[in-house]
């Protein structure tokens, strides 16, 4: 008889457990966060943004691995995040990031998996975060936006809360130092046509940030079928 594959893209409320909690804080919160101010200045503003409740999506943009777990560390929930399937492919990373809340998505297409498990993440008192830009992103560049994330928050009736990122992708080199700048914004209401929503996304990244929205030409009909 052979083993079940355990399934990472659908998450049931038992999984956003109180040891999933205190693993996150140990990690992030504490851990992380000690790292970040020994070694490295951060500066969060905006706190005040993020609101009371949870029925929010945590929208940042995105220039480092470091992202994801900073963004754990400065927000006052347990955040998961979405993170692409083949992640779940390498066996430590997988149990890792699993641990620290994370689910399995496509990044071609979110299907119903995914809506459930948006619901359960709010359901369990978590917060969901995801990327817009699906891809770590150049410094000063906006780009590569697409407009799931706004879907999502229609379907799932969560406004948005952007966050501008600023360094995170210089503190990996030598010599790991260097300064994080957190800009969290108001938060964006949900809105039954997705493009206003990531219109104002990108406009809001923008101020947040200081970088360029670069708008991508749409592909050739020849590169769509090289693609």
């Amino acid at each position: 008889m052979t083993k079940q594959k355990k399934q990472y893209s659908s998450k049931k409320a038992s999984q956003f457990n109180i040891w999933r909690r205190i693993f996150q804080f140990l990690v992030c919160k504490i851990g992380y966060m000690i790292r970040l101010k020994l070694v490295y200045r951060i500066e969060v503003h905006g706190l005040e943004n993020v609101p009371k409740d949870n029925r929010y999506i945590i929208c940042p943009n995105h220039l480092s691995t470091l992202d994801p777990p900073l963004m754990v560390a400065v927000m006052p929930r347990s955040v998961s995040f979405m993170a692409k399937k083949e992640l779940f492919d390498i066996p430590f990373l997988r149990w890792w990031i699993d641990w620290l809340g994370a689910f399995a998505v496509n990044r071609e297409s979110l299907g119903p998996s995914t809506v459930k498990t948006v619901q359960t993440i709010k359901d369990s008192n978590w917060v969901l975060g995801m990327f817009p830009q699906g891809t770590r992103g150049i410094p000063g560049e906006i780009k590569g936006v697409t407009k799931g994330f706004a879907g999502l928050a229609k379907l799932t009736k969560c406004d948005i809360l952007p966050v501008g990122i600023i360094g995170s992708n210089e503190v990996k080199r030598w010599p790991f130092t260097g300064k994080i700048i957190v800009n969290i914004g108001k938060p964006i209401p949900y809105d039954k046509n997705p493009d206003i929503v990531k219109e104002k996304w990108i406009e809001e990244i923008q101020k947040l940030t200081g970088f360029k929205y670069i708008e991508e030409e749409p592909a050739t009909e020849g590169e769509q079928k090289n693609g």
